[in-house]
């Protein structure tokens, strides 16, 4: 039975978070801390970044390190992944949404989502992933959305790009594969975070919302701990190239 558990196993991994200071990604940091990981946390957000780690190494008997970093900076990531590159498991979990008509949607906010939701994961897939070819293994999991696979409005920015780092998952997975590097996506569906407050409030929105989903409830940020540690451990070593929906069925949801 013991070694059944241990294929789950991420402890002592190298783990980097992005975007972990609050939300989903606070909750993969919490996680990963108590299941033994070395964990690395980056996120714009330095005060609730620094108070997470006072938490954990408060808890927990790991090995934290982290960094307030502007992923929206290229220059600023550069400099952080010429020194920070080795990893065994990446999370590139940080996003941003900046919602607008298509009619009115301004082209700093396009090229600033860009940046955070498509470039940044890219550059640090690209660094990353050449310390764990050398090792001959390696788990990046890209964080995308629903919106990776259906139209949402007043947001083409955010879900051009989270479609967009889906199908970069693909095709670093395939170009890692020879490596031993796996690449997976986990898509979130409408889940209660910063980022949705303004729909959560909005009751007439929140039930229609809870309608669409088969389990009618939105997602916890701890709903997202159970796949993320399953595509972090050996126990999904044969998958890679796949998208995960977290979803509560609302993809699969007809009438």
């Amino acid at each position: 039975m013991n070694d059944l558990y241990e294929i789950f196993s991420v402890k002592n991994k190298n783990v980097l978070i992005t975007g972990a200071a609050n939300g989903n990604g606070r909750a993969l940091a919490e996680a990963f801390a108590k299941a033994g990981s070395n964990i690395f946390l980056i996120d714009i957000d330095g005060d609730n970044l620094k108070n997470l780690v006072e938490e954990i190494t408060s808890q927990e008997d790991t090995n934290v390190q982290f960094e307030t970093l502007d992923l929206g900076n290229a220059q600023e990531l550069s400099n952080f992944l010429e020194l920070e590159n080795d990893f065994d498991v990446v999370i590139n979990n940080a996003g941003i949404t900046l919602g607008n008509h298509l009619f009115d949607y301004e082209d700093q906010d396009w090229d600033l989502t860009y940046r955070v939701n498509l470039y940044a994961p890219y550059k640090i897939i690209q660094e990353v992933s050449k310390k764990m070819s050398k090792k001959g293994s390696g788990s990046i999991i890209n964080i995308t959305s629903l919106a990776a696979e259906l139209g949402f409005p007043d947001n083409p920015a955010y879900v051009a790009f989270k479609g967009a780092l889906k199908q970069l998952s693909k095709a670093a997975a395939m170009d890692l594969s020879a490596s031993g590097v796996r690449v997976n996506s986990i898509g979130p569906g409408y889940f209660k975070t910063n980022m949705t407050a303004n729909s959560w409030k909005n009751k007439a929105l929140r039930e229609e919302r809870s309608n669409r989903i088969m389990l009618s409830r939105w997602g916890e940020s701890s709903d997202l701990i159970g796949i993320s540690i399953f595509l972090a451990s050996d126990a999904s070593s044969y998958i890679t190239g796949q998208d995960f929906y977290i979803d509560g069925g609302w993809l699969s949801k007809g009438l």
